[in-house]
């Protein structure tokens, strides 16, 4: 698993550099797969690449058949790519969000850093025993649905033979919940932590028109972001006896440059 996650990010990395204004998405799926076949030996995807641009990094599973990776990408467009990689059977699963330019505009580095700030108190936050489904605070917003709005999906699940493996069984997963992370931690498991916050105009409609969400809302604010698309970022950790361990240092090593 260390093998295919770290093929897959240095194909991640090759794809944010060529990826250019003028460019087209189905070019940067293209790019990951000539990578992780010609460097990595790894002959397959895990899943369905995610190439989304501009508004289109907002839609949660795009690049299917029926939308297959092929916008035009603008300058400044932020870029929300969902790729891994699969090797003698076991998957990866990473998520890079990055402007097109290289060059966060104010409103993005605001929706990025946001994004990866949860990222990261997610995995401080992550101890052997601790149940995932522990990590929200019950106070107003939760109580009103908000966080459904800007992050309509969950926050982990589990990676290995498939890249929503069942884990150990099917204890953890609960049925109404097929692709949720819902059980205690344990030293050796690995799953992965995605925070996300998009824009979703028909999300955003509603919860304008509710009164329990709207008055967390500023309107004239919100209007800004509409059309921004959105931003996730996608790592994969290792429980271990103290805590969590990163399998996915791309980021780690895009904040140092």
């Amino acid at each position: 698993m260390r093998y295919v996650i770290g093929i897959s990010e240095d194909a991640h990395k090759v794809v944010m550099t060529a990826t250019t204004p003028g460019s087209y998405e189905y070019q940067s799926e293209a790019q990951f797969f000539f990578y992780i076949y010609n460097n990595g030996g790894s002959r397959h995807a895990a899943y369905t690449s995610i190439c989304g641009s501009g508004p289109n990094s907002a839609i949660l599973h795009y690049g299917h058949a029926g939308s297959p990776n092929d916008r035009r990408i603008e300058d400044g467009d932020m870029c929300c790519y969902d790729m891994g990689a699969q090797y003698f059977g076991y998957a990866a699963d990473i998520t890079c969000s990055f402007p097109t330019n290289g060059v966060f505009t104010d409103d993005q580095k605001i929706v990025y850093n946001t994004v990866l700030n949860a990222n990261r108190a997610a995995q401080a936050a992550s101890r052997p025993g601790d149940w995932w489904s522990s990590r929200q605070e019950i106070d107003d917003m939760i109580s009103a649905g908000l966080g459904r709005v800007f992050q309509p999906h969950g926050l982990s699940h589990f990676l290995g033979l498939d890249v929503h493996d069942v884990g150990a069984g099917v204890a953890g997963y609960k049925n109404h919940l097929p692709n949720r992370f819902i059980r205690a931690m344990l030293p050796g498991m690995v799953f992965t932590i995605e925070p996300g916050c998009y824009f979703i105009d028909p999300l955003l409609d509603e919860a304008l028109n509710n009164p329990a969400q709207s008055r967390f809302i500023v309107g004239d604010v919100l209007e800004r972001f509409r059309g921004s698309g959105g931003v996730r970022i996608e790592d994969v950790v290792l429980v271990n006896e103290d805590g969590v361990e990163n399998l996915t240092q791309i980021y780690l090593e895009r904040l140092k440059d």
